[in-house]
């Protein structure tokens, strides 16, 4: 008698709790986002990156003396080793810059043996590292993919404008600055989402945070978790003008199709991320050297799907935002994602040093529902 299995399967596990987590909390229904009980909109106007990072690993905000201890680890651990640069010469340069990033990242993991992971100062000096060398990666790709040798970091930078110096061999405006940090605060954590959930699982096994934030960062290069800001550009690109978003969303909307950027499986009001990124918009419309032309067509697109969407609670999402601010402060569609992945690495080791604290390996069940007691049919009775 074949016996029988209760299970009801919940698709992509939506609704179902995967850990018990201090680190963000989210109120889709009011368009509440937190890192450690700290608003989103706080943080993006009084922190910086490295302070939201100290935040999110460590609980609390740090003192003076602690973070500027922090901000010098960091600091000093952003030059890359030579054979890490040599290593990612020979990479192919049409690679995505997500899979360089994934490739470098796992291969530290051999520079920077970290194999015991219950060890608290090696898990300190591991995350110190990652946030650190992350930006360094991400920018030396750029420029080897295009021919250009990678430059060094500069110490006497910010973190945010280090990064943008090392893109473009030159320093950023103050507002640009400002609104790349704001950027990397923004994506600095956001509860259970695919590419967390992957960092929780690969770190429940204890493998090293190498390995940890590898995975975590393979999972963002999916497109339907990390780069639907590059889809938004792609979008606004094909409109081509103000004057077209009208027609090109309208007829979008009335086909039933899709517009990206719009919506959020969380959010059933405005994300509040996206409510930080309008202000910085703002402020870049009156700058100069800004793309004014895909901020007017943006605004034509918003205006547009408020008009039609918003009683039905779909409103703009950080998407659709970002990809607009980064596009209008030059930062190439390719490295979009990526940087997503420079403030995201904060969350995903805060979560993964969250579940080393009461770790039970990830074993969930599965409903079997293939066949059963099959005969092995020999070779030559197969034909």
């Amino acid at each position: 008698m074949e016996e029988k299995v209760l299970m009801e399967v919940v698709p992509g596990l939506e609704g179902i709790p995967a850990a018990e987590s201090a680190v963000s909390f989210i109120d889709g229904e009011q368009g509440v986002l937190e890192y450690r009980g700290i608003s989103i909109e706080t943080l993006a106007q009084k922190s910086s990156f490295l302070e939201t990072s100290y935040l999110l690993l460590f609980g609390r905000l740090p003192d003076r003396a602690e973070l500027k201890k922090f901000h010098d680890d960091v600091t000093f651990h952003t030059r890359l080793k030579l054979k890490i640069l040599r290593m990612m010469e020979y990479l192919p340069e049409n690679g995505h810059p997500m899979h360089y990033l994934q490739a470098v990242t796992s291969a530290m993991g051999m520079y920077y043996p970290a194999r015991d992971t219950l060890n608290v100062e090696m898990r300190y000096w591991a995350a110190v590292r990652l946030i650190a060398k992350l930006p360094t990666i991400v920018a030396a790709v750029h420029r080897l993919k295009h021919g250009d040798a990678p430059i060094q970091p500069r110490n006497d930078l910010s973190f945010a404008a280090n990064f943008y110096y090392m893109l473009f061999e030159k320093e950023p405006s103050a507002l640009v600055e400002r609104v790349l940090d704001v950027m990397l605060i923004l994506h600095g954590d956001h509860t259970m989402n695919a590419s967390t959930f992957s960092a929780r699982v690969v770190g429940s096994t204890l493998a090293d945070p190498y390995t940890v934030v590898a995975s975590a960062i393979g999972t963002l290069s999916g497109p339907l978790h990390g780069g639907a800001n590059e889809e938004v550009v792609r979008m606004i690109d094909e409109i081509g003008s103000k004057e077209a978003a009208r027609g090109y969303i309208e007829g979008k909307l009335d086909r039933k199709e899709k517009v990206m950027g719009i919506g959020h499986r969380v959010y059933k009001t405005v994300d509040p991320r996206g409510e930080v990124l309008k202000k910085y918009i703002a402020l870049l419309s009156e700058h100069d050297g800004i793309d004014k032309k895909t901020l007017d067509i943006s605004a034509e697109i918003e205006k547009v799907v408020k008009e039609r969407l918003s009683a039905k609670g779909l409103y703009p999402n950080i998407d659709f935002y970002s990809g607009i601010v980064f596009r209008s402060i030059g930062i190439p569609s390719e490295l979009f994602t990526p940087i997503f992945a420079l403030g995201r690495v904060a969350g995903w080791l805060a979560h993964w040093m969250e579940q080393l604290k009461s770790n039970r390996i990830y074993r969930p069940e599965q409903k079997y529902v293939g066949v059963r007691r099959q005969p092995y049919i020999p070779m030559e009775e197969r034909g």
